[in-house]
């Protein structure tokens, strides 16, 4: 089951006795608990029948004793388990959640971690709960993940903008989503983002940034990269050599697997290499115009100046100027 769909769910009013939120995406699981702790009660219900345990304070005796009690003044009572991976004993939770009251809704947050499936609980919890994994998106996911958050908050985005949010947060969707929201309430009545918005709002420069020097090193745009380093010089904090590396790293080694796809349409090129097909026009244009031993090149000076970077083969070369040093003979490849 999805998030999505327990969301609906709760909406609804469609309650079960129990929920087991485990596994790697925080926010996924954030949403739902979330929306328990403010949504399914009113706040004078609340007063009386909203429990909140953490892990690491609470034990399985509070977290039971409290489910097994009945409401007041209201026909349901919520309690929530936050960072239920820290409790000692959590399988003791078994005894309630075999025989749950239907009047208590059980909401466990088992954030970075799932149950050993074979154990008694993980069993009980696919027969007697409603049991959500929640796991990290893929790269290829954010920009339809993105664009629908996005769309769902009433607006819309350029792809150009898209793709500065994702390349600049990541898979952070705690932090995408807060970038949205923060978006949404300086754009006024206007309903579309723009790389104008990201920049002035987010703090990413439209022309100075990681996914710009990609696209020189890609179309062998000395000029414009050395440009774009020399911004990152004047501005440290703008992209890090610890975010500059990884980035072409993910771009190059995709690009290097175009070389084995036999079918030359984009969408076949999008799935073949893992990529949204938002974006494949540039991996095909930069296999068009690196050959398969360029790519392997590039691959391996990213490897080379990574470990100069963290100070091996290399007595202090700035970042700038390591920088420098790698994108020349890139592009010179």
């Amino acid at each position: 089951m999805s998030s999505e769909k327990i969301l609906n769910d709760l909406k609804k009013q469609n309650f079960k006795p129990v929920y087991w939120l485990e596994g790697d995406e925080e926010f996924f699981i954030d949403q739902v608990i979330n929306y328990a702790e403010n949504k399914i009660l009113t706040e004078s219900e609340a007063g009386f029948n909203l429990t909140v345990y953490y892990g690491r304070d609470a034990s399985w005796t509070d977290v039971v004793n409290s489910c097994r009690r009945y409401p007041m003044f209201s026909e349901k009572q919520v309690v929530i388990l936050k960072e239920a991976q820290g409790m000692k004993d959590i399988e003791k939770l078994e005894s309630y959640i075999e025989k749950p009251l239907n009047s208590t809704f059980l909401f466990v947050a088992y954030k970075n971690k799932k149950l050993d499936g074979r154990t008694k609980l993980a069993k009980m919890l696919k027969d007697k709960a409603v049991l959500f994994t929640s796991k990290k998106l893929y790269d290829n996911e954010l920009p339809d993940w993105t664009s629908g958050l996005i769309k769902s908050k009433g607006f819309t985005i350029t792809n150009k903008a898209l793709f500065l949010l994702i390349d600049h947060i990541g898979n952070d969707l705690s932090r995408l989503n807060n970038e949205v929201d923060k978006l949404a309430l300086n754009l006024g009545t206007r309903k579309n983002i723009t790389e104008d918005d990201i920049e002035n709002f987010v703090g990413i420069s439209k022309e100075f940034n990681v996914f710009e020097l990609q696209q020189a090193i890609a179309s062998k745009d000395l000029y414009k990269a050395v440009r774009i380093i020399q911004y990152f010089e004047a501005n440290p904090k703008a992209a890090p050599l610890q975010l500059i590396f990884p980035s072409l790293y993910n771009f190059f080694s995709k690009v290097s697997m175009i070389y084995s796809v036999q079918a030359r349409d984009e969408r076949s090129v999008a799935t073949a290499i893992g990529v949204n097909a938002f974006f494949v026009k540039d991996y095909i244009q930069t296999a068009i115009k690196f050959s398969q031993q360029d790519i392997e090149k590039v691959l391996l000076l990213l490897y080379e100046y990574n470990l100069r970077n963290i100070g091996i083969n290399d007595s202090g070369t700035e970042d700038a100027d390591l920088l420098k040093e790698m994108v020349v003979k890139m592009i010179a490849a």
